[in-house]
């Protein structure tokens, strides 16, 4: 690719930037304990193989396909406001990612880069500028848009092409999603196995190098326009 292409970075959240995944699946075993190990177990699987989807669509699923009793729209409201508490202050104190925040620092002004999460969006929001990182992101965007319409958006936006885009993820949506729009992807470290065409990192110091790989000939030192 030539210098003239802007690359454009794509991160998922949860396990991607923060080390955050653990507190999640706590919550799920809080609010569905009370259901019994069976029904627990089932949620806790179903919330481990569907990392990056929305928390509501997982609650509404667990309470149909597991409990088998759907929630109305007023108790799926009430449960995801149950989740949030359960997890927003731990979420803002978790560790970073290693190498996630010196990639932030280094590649600031050098690539167009972006936070896009199954979270709920103004939720998302509020963690990263409580941890006064949003600095480092051109957008931060989460749900209940889906990741592929996000990422259409943003390419249009910043009129970026596909193909000198990357989408570092650690989940089966974070692949689908970079396929789907035509994105390289990356995968970090994470207990799902993705596909055998995903090529892995075990956290985000090789990321620069790796990059450097998936865009042969691009200076990675040359900084953008932030027009």
């Amino acid at each position: 690719m030539s210098n003239s292409q802007e690359i454009g970075c794509f991160f998922d959240f949860d396990g991607v930037v923060v080390d955050s995944v653990g507190v999640k699946t706590q919550a799920f075993r809080v609010l569905f304990e009370p259901y019994g190990d069976g029904i627990l177990a089932q949620v806790l699987e179903h919330h481990r193989l569907n990392g990056g989807i929305s928390r509501i669509d997982k609650i509404q699923y667990s309470h149909a396909h597991f409990v088998g009793t759907p929630l109305s729209e007023n108790e799926l409201e009430d449960w995801g406001r149950r989740y949030s508490k359960l997890v927003v202050d731990r979420v803002i104190a978790a560790p970073w990612i290693r190498g996630a925040e010196e990639f932030f620092i280094e590649m600031q002004g050098r690539c167009r880069i972006f936070v896009i999460s199954g979270t709920p969006e103004d939720e998302l929001k509020r963690v990263i500028e409580a941890r006064k990182m949003s600095h480092y992101f051109n957008e931060i965007l989460g749900s209940p848009i889906k990741k592929p319409d996000h990422i259409r958006a943003l390419l249009a936006a910043y009129q970026l092409e596909p193909a000198s885009c990357l989408f570092i993820g650690d989940a089966l949506t974070d692949y689908h999603a970079a396929r789907k729009t035509g994105l390289h992807f990356l995968g970090v470290q994470g207990d799902v196995e993705l596909p055998d065409d995903a090529r892995m990192l075990p956290d985000c110091r090789g990321l620069k190098q790796a990059m450097s790989e998936i865009f042969p000939g691009f200076d990675l030192g040359q900084r953008v326009t932030t027009e």
